[in-house]
């Protein structure tokens, strides 16, 4: 795995460490929400795979030692450094909470305990690779929820802001609780239901409609949906019915959908296709969906892309990347940032959650309720294969399902889900203020 897929300052302090003879400080970091974003009561857990991914397999090749080695930055480090770069692997230990877990502000949802250079390496890689998936997970959840029991399929590779990014967030949204997506990869990569027929290209490359209906049926059978929006939308559904069975659904990608909606159920029940089902899209959130379905449109599902992909009214998290803890040479020493609005805690803790709140704690500490973070990699090495993709979509959904309803709505909830802190973690916190004063 890349080695330079991080923040040079990450390399330029893995090099000070190496400097100053602290390779063999154990330290202890973790990964944080420092505050929700607008109008999130919570945040899914995901992209636990690539973080562990990335630790099994992080090194540095020699063109990647190379090219460290002529940066102005790198000039006075010591060869010893980049022979150790040469042989560098991740030997630590990483605990995290499973994915489909929802999460919330001031608690650590990933834990590394590791040599500090291998520590330090990660923190870009991880940020990235969590926060961008949980944030398509939590949407997708909103939008589920918004579908009250309709499917919700992700369209938005097309959308993302990579190729890349698309098939990530596709397993996310998935994870979320959509019933499938349009990427042929996830898909394949994933195991996941991939969905589509047609583009509003393939009917305009027939001179008649119909006859570009006729064809998609012949080719895809009884899992054919007809985009009945390329000229007129009911003259589309209009046609799609004459031309009857098999016909799975049809699509409308354009215009008023409530009104339309019901116009084009009344074609088609009209015409005894009664079981042919209406798929809406285009540049829907969970916002339309719900007024949608608020409104009885005879809408049985939803294609969502843009909003979806790039998590448009959330984009960004405040993820936080943290030192708690340090051993050297048989000291223990906890560690804190006490910075206006960027307060941390101390010391390695665990989550406990009964059916009311969350309590953090320290490590070690007993508690009443599931224990959130878990054991991944010990030593370097992966403890016990990961649940699957199907696994922490179950885990998504009924972790939702038990939370308050206050908490699964839209807006920013007048009582959010209590995260509180034991007493001793509070009062390390205060020990360790001390210390740093002195």
């Amino acid at each position: 795995m890349n080695g330079l897929l991080t923040d040079l300052y990450e390399l330029t302090m893995a090099a000070g460490f190496f400097e100053a003879s602290k390779t063999n400080y154990k330290a202890t970091f973790e990964f944080s929400l420092r505050r929700l974003p607008a109008n999130r009561n919570f945040i899914i857990a995901a992209g636990l795979p690539e973080v562990v991914d990335y630790l099994l397999n992080l090194s540095f090749n020699e063109d990647e030692i190379e090219y460290l080695r002529s940066l102005p930055q790198f000039r006075t480090v010591s060869s010893g450094f980049f022979e150790y770069l040469r042989t560098f692997r991740f030997t630590g230990d990483l605990f995290a909470v499973p994915e489909g877990t929802p999460v919330f502000a001031g608690e650590p949802i990933l834990s590394i305990r590791a040599p500090v250079i291998e520590a330090q390496i990660p923190e870009t890689y991880i940020l990235s690779a969590i926060t961008f998936p949980s944030l398509i997970a939590t949407k997708a959840a909103r939008c589920v929820e918004a579908a009250r029991g309709r499917s919700v399929v992700e369209f938005g590779t097309r959308r993302a802001h990579t190729p890349q990014a698309g098939v990530i967030g596709a397993r996310a949204s998935y994870i979320g609780g959509c019933n499938g997506t349009s990427n042929a990869l996830a898909g394949f990569q994933y195991g996941m239901p991939v969905m589509g027929t047609a583009a509003h290209s393939w009917v305009m490359s027939f001179p008649r409609e119909a006859e570009a209906f006729r064809l998609m049926q012949r080719t895809l059978g009884e899992y054919t949906v007809q985009l009945i929006d390329t000229y007129n939308t009911l003259e589309g559904a209009r046609v799609a019915a004459q031309l009857g069975k098999p016909l799975r659904g049809v699509r409308i990608d354009s215009g008023d959908l409530l009104a339309t909606s019901r116009q084009v159920r009344q074609v088609l029940d009209d015409a005894g296709m009664h079981e042919t089902q209406i798929m809406a899209s285009g540049d829907l959130d969970e916002y339309r969906i719900r007024d949608l379905v608020d409104a009885g449109a005879p809408i049985d599902s939803f294609g969502v892309g843009t909003q979806l992909a790039v998590s448009a009214d959330a984009p960004a998290l405040s993820a936080i990347y943290k030192l708690v803890e340090l051993d050297f040479g048989g000291i223990h020493r906890f560690t804190a940032k006490f910075s206006e609005d960027k307060e941390t805690l101390p010391g390695s803790k665990q989550i406990f959650r009964d059916v009311a709140r969350d309590v953090v704690a320290r490590s070690g500490e007993c508690g009443r309720g599931e224990a959130l973070l878990r054991p991944i990699i010990i030593d370097g090495h992966l403890v016990e294969p990961l649940p699957s993709l199907e696994q922490a979509r179950c885990r998504a959904a009924s972790s939702l399902d038990r939370l308050p309803a206050s908490l699964r709505k839209f807006e920013a909830a007048e009582e959010p889900w209590p995260v509180i802190y034991s007493r001793e973690l509070k009062t390390l916190a205060e020990h360790t203020r001390l210390n740093m004063s002195q």
